[in-house]
């Protein structure tokens, strides 16, 4: 008999895009690295929103502060997550000890 069962993968797998997945030490390194550059352009907006003089202009810095800083917050977290995901593929598995019966 004919065994037509699909191979089960782990669930990481299925949601991870195959490119990335394939490549997943690689990107999590990217989104690092464009998490680190986000972080910075949201502190830099930080700085700048402290020393605006009007509250317009303000509230501007803060919005764009925001929005990088949530964007450089999802950005390490993918990248962590890639690294855990890529870390743990490539640990290799224990050897199966033989029983003794």
């Amino acid at each position: 008999m004919a065994d037509n069962t699909t191979p089960s993968y782990s669930v990481m797998r299925r949601l991870i895009r195959p490119f990335e997945y394939r490549h997943l030490h690689a990107v999590g390194g990217v989104r690092l690295a464009a998490g680190g550059f986000q972080l910075g352009v949201g502190l830099v907006l930080v700085s700048l929103g402290r020393q605006a003089r009007a509250d317009r202009e303000r509230r501007k810095c803060y919005g764009w502060a925001a929005w990088f800083l949530g964007m450089a917050a999802l950005q390490l977290l993918g990248g962590y997550m890639d690294m855990t995901v890529a870390s743990s593929e490539r640990r290799p598995k224990p050897p199966q000890r033989a029983s003794s019966e």
